[in-house]
């Protein structure tokens, strides 16, 4: 029944209907810089940390049988998160318990390192008309910043004397040390990245500086802390004005192999500005439960979309016909799931993977890109599509304790 590319391997639990609550942003001194912020400076005292749920998500199924594996049957993860804000910039803290540490390395190709994304959208002066919580889609883009632990690595330049082995040097003694210092001088410890998206397969890097600025991320008796900072107004987006905002926030765990789309993530989490007037729209449309009906949601959603769809209890339909709705309450908002089930192909994001969902192709292209979605308009009527998101919005994995 929902067309859009959001679910994967996950597993069914009945979980409280409730939405997440507002973070509030807490308002600080215009002469801090808050790019230099970190994870246990006292600044972050004056804000309370709200818990956010990041739900798994596979939108694709891998060709990646062990990742597979080891991600079937995952659960969600509680992110706590706080933010603050001046006229310059706005910062959050995520931290999250993650058993075990892992790091990047850039000489393999089959070690994954730990990472963890925030994501804004360009435009929500409308709040039933976000972007597609995955990667943005056409005609709503986001704007993303993420991090991975990385071992120090260096990118292509003109100096290879100094990315070698210092065993393969014929340094020694204050020589060494000089090598030493200059390796360190130019090796990248971080991997600081920001996108533009518009749908899966469709990010753009921002080629600047910007990606470097105001981002940490650190790791200590098993748990990771993380900083991002964003100007308040930039050529991509600008929340200088808003009373209040739309994030969402991802984590990848590499002791699972995670990467790209297998992921952790949450719904869009509205974010108030303290002592700002605006954004009450926003704020209720993020923290309203569904107002329907779950049972005769229920009754319905698997009377007219099983033959395409699975369910944890209810797996009649082919495999990958259609994106499976084991988890799809997580991390998508009623408004979202309303316009899926009415209007199909308002949104229908790239990324269909043949050689990984050969049952069915899930959308068609013309000559001129437009995809088209292989999915019907399912219900007109406003009651029925009201209790067919309220039962939609009970699907969705426990959290993990």
């Amino acid at each position: 029944m929902i067309k859009k590319l959001t679910l994967g391997l996950m597993f069914f639990a009945a979980s409280s209907l409730f939405a997440e609550s507002a973070i509030t942003a807490i308002k600080v001194s215009n002469s801090i810089d808050l790019s230099k912020t970190k994870p246990n400076d006292a600044i972050w005292s004056k804000a309370k940390a709200n818990e956010v749920i990041c739900y798994p998500q596979t939108t694709i199924k891998f060709n990646d049988k062990k990742a597979n594996e080891l991600n079937a049957q995952n659960k969600a993860k509680a992110a706590n998160i706080s933010a603050i804000y001046n006229a310059h910039s706005l910062a959050f803290k995520i931290t999250w318990n993650d058993a075990t540490q892992n790091i990047q390395l850039p000489q393999k190709s089959d070690i994954y390192g730990d990472g963890v994304a925030v994501q804004f959208a360009q435009k929500f002066d409308d709040p039933k008309k976000l972007p597609y919580i995955g990667m943005g889609s056409k005609d709503r883009e986001v704007l993303i910043y993420l991090q991975k632990a990385v071992e120090q690595y260096f990118e292509p330049n003109k100096d290879i004397e100094h990315q070698v082995s210092r065993d393969n040097t014929n340094a020694f003694g204050d020589d060494l040390k000089k090598y030493d210092a200059a390796v360190k001088a130019l090796a990248i410890n971080e991997y600081h990245k920001v996108f533009v998206g518009e749908g899966f397969r469709s990010m753009t890097q921002v080629r600047s500086d910007y990606g470097k600025l105001g981002m940490d991320m650190s790791y200590k008796g098993g748990k990771w802390s993380a900083i991002f900072t964003k100007p308040m107004s930039d050529e991509y987006v600008d929340i200088s004005k808003a009373g209040a905002i739309p994030a969402s926030f991802a984590l990848w765990d590499g002791d699972k192999l995670g990467r790209d789309g297998l992921k952790y993530l949450s719904s869009w989490v509205a974010v108030k500005f303290q002592g700002k007037k605006g954004g009450d729209a926003l704020v209720d449309e993020l923290t309203s439960e569904p107002a329907g009906d779950v049972q005769a949601g229920e009754a319905q959603v698997k009377a007219m979309c099983a033959s395409c769809h699975r369910f944890a209890d209810q797996n009649a339909a082919p495999a990958a016909m259609g994106p499976a709705l084991y988890n799809i309450g997580g991390y998508s908002t009623s408004a979202y799931l309303a316009e899926s089930i009415k209007e199909p192909n308002a949104v229908v994001v790239p990324g269909y993977n043949r050689n990984a969902h050969p049952s069915f192709s899930w959308y068609s292209v013309d000559d001129n890109g437009t995809r088209t979605t292989t999915m019907p308009p399912m219900m007109n009527d406003d009651k029925s599509i009201a209790d067919a998101v309220a039962y939609l919005k009970t699907l969705k994995a426990e959290v993990e304790k």
